[in-house]
């Protein structure tokens, strides 16, 4: 008669123990039976209990009714479990068999709750796991005051792959606010120029269309790197590479600007998620009013990756002697013929018969003599 009992909301926490515990006008009551003198029960589930379903719960919080109802199922499993190493004997082990009973109970059908699971490695100081009772922690305000939270986050992102321990560098925490400074000064130097005219794919020459092919293959990487690999590191080095080729890029004709408006667009985009509040920032000074978080992925642009020339190795014996750049239709004989060509190579081939050319198709040619 007394269900459901409500916890009382006025608690004071003092550390030690449940609070409940000291609250008599909580716990002292009335048997709803015999009417006498009772004591409610003040111990609670363990918090892996309720953890340990919670990612089901989710899909249907506002059912005042049942546990879960079929939006769970609809939902479930969970895409993504991402957790520490130490959670596959705690919560990633009771969650498994919390959801098996579930299963058996009928409220789920799925028989796994997590569809993939990564672990994500720990933060060292000096080769140490970092903690509290170790006394080797990095006091983050300092880092906060020095250099603002994006470089903070930045350095986390790109020190390590997410699946391995990460070495706390200082040096690279000064690094990481290095590459935001120059990621700040090239925008700038860029809006210094004036207005931008609307890009003209087709107006571009060949220079330009290397750097917009070099903008739309960042933006495949660093989509692959973070949407599937979870291999943030990489990806943030591959802006890092594109920056650098902005700053080498000095046409400054109307489409030459545009193609490095994208490619500053695309940056920002690209470390919005890792770099939310100086991609803010510049997204805005990029001329955008929406603001960053609200903007779209970056999408790849096949057209922009198409080639008319590639680069191949060329090899005399299994080993490099020259590389040639061919027509990316070229058919064999014509890509023999260049490679043959080559003044470095025939160095090689003088006084030598040949005795056959192999072509791998976009890759090299070796030539093979006695």
């Amino acid at each position: 008669g007394d269900l459901p009992v409500v916890l009382p909301e006025e608690v004071s926490f003092d550390g030690v123990g449940s609070p409940i515990k000291k609250m008599p006008e909580f716990y002292r009551t009335t048997c709803p039976e015999c009417g006498g003198e009772a004591e409610r029960e003040t111990d609670t589930f363990d918090t892996f209990m309720e953890s340990s379903w919670y990612y089901a719960r989710y899909t249907c919080a506002d059912n005042q009714r049942a546990m879960l109802d079929e939006r769970a199922n609809y939902w479930l499993p969970v895409d993504q479990y991402v957790g520490g190493i130490e959670h596959a004997i705690l919560h990633l082990l009771y969650a498994r068999f919390f959801n098996k009973l579930l299963r058996d109970e009928g409220l789920v059908k799925t028989d796994e709750p997590f569809a993939n699971l990564l672990t994500q490695g720990m933060v060292l100081k000096d080769g140490a796991k970092m903690s509290k009772s170790k006394g080797n922690t990095v006091d983050p305000e300092s880092i906060l005051r020095d250099y603002g939270a994006d470089t903070a986050r930045l350095f986390i992102m790109f020190a390590a792959p997410p699946d391995q321990s990460l070495e706390w560098s200082d040096a690279g925490v000064e690094g990481a606010n290095r590459f935001l400074r120059r990621l700040w000064k090239r925008v700038h130097q860029h809006l210094r120029a004036g207005v931008v005219s609307p890009l003209d794919t087709a107006a571009l020459d060949q220079r330009q269309g290397a750097l917009r092919r070099r903008v739309h293959e960042t933006i495949r990487k660093c989509s692959d790197d973070v949407g599937r690999r979870f291999t943030f590191n990489t990806a943030i080095a591959a802006v890092m590479e594109l920056l650098n080729a902005l700053y080498k890029f000095d046409d400054d004709s109307a489409q030459g600007r545009a193609v490095v408006q994208e490619g500053l667009e695309a940056c920002v985009l690209l470390l919005a998620p890792i770099v939310p509040h100086v991609c803010h920032v510049l997204w805005q000074q990029l001329g955008h009013d929406t603001p960053v978080i609200d903007a779209p992925w970056p999408r790849v642009d096949e057209s922009a990756l198409a080639r008319d020339e590639l680069e191949m190795v060329v090899q005399v014996n299994g080993k490099l002697r020259g590389r040639i750049t061919v027509p990316t239709e070229a058919d064999r004989e014509t890509i023999e013929q260049l490679a043959q060509a080559d003044a470095n190579v025939q160095r090689f081939l003088a006084g030598h018969g040949i005795v056959k050319v192999i072509v791998v198709p976009g890759r090299l040619v070796n030539i093979v003599i006695r």
